[in-house]
């Protein structure tokens, strides 16, 4: 396996871990037995995030957001990454794209995504989170 190939498989293996961390976090039933540091330990210093909304976050909003979503979904939240593909990668950074669907109080969503990862040691899967840039598919249904 080339050090690029195993780049986009510790991104790919972020992606995905870290959509079961917000279940985990979002579900009431399961949040007391989340980590919250986990988040905080791959969002990289810098991180940005640019909404499906439009609206552009720096780490600190996104953050803030996600620790006060805490136990906010019932059981029947859920999110699925479908299609994840590698963009453009050097032999420390990668561009990654993924859809997110969700289901979130009966309504799905779906968001094209694409994310920016440096390798880092400290880091579950030895990337971390740089910039995150998501746009509406599907809007949850009215």
């Amino acid at each position: 396996m080339s050090a690029q190939s195993s780049l986009f498989s510790r991104a790919s293996a972020e992606v995905v871990d870290l959509h079961r961390f917000f279940v985990d976090w979002f579900v009431e039933a399961r949040a007391g037995k989340v980590d919250f540091s986990r988040f905080e330990t791959v969002m990289g210093e810098g991180f940005s995030m640019i909404a499906p909304s439009g609206q552009i976050l720096d780490r600190d909003a996104v953050i803030d957001h996600v620790r006060d979503s805490r136990a906010t979904c019932d059981d029947g939240f859920a999110i699925s990454i479908e299609d994840i593909r590698p963009g453009w990668q050097t032999a420390d950074t990668i561009i990654v794209l993924y859809i997110e669907a969700q289901l979130r109080g009966g309504k799905h969503s779906r968001r094209q995504s694409s994310a920016v990862f440096t390798t880092s040691s400290s880091a579950p899967n030895g990337v971390e989170w740089r910039h995150l840039h998501e746009t509406w598919l599907q809007v949850p249904e009215g």
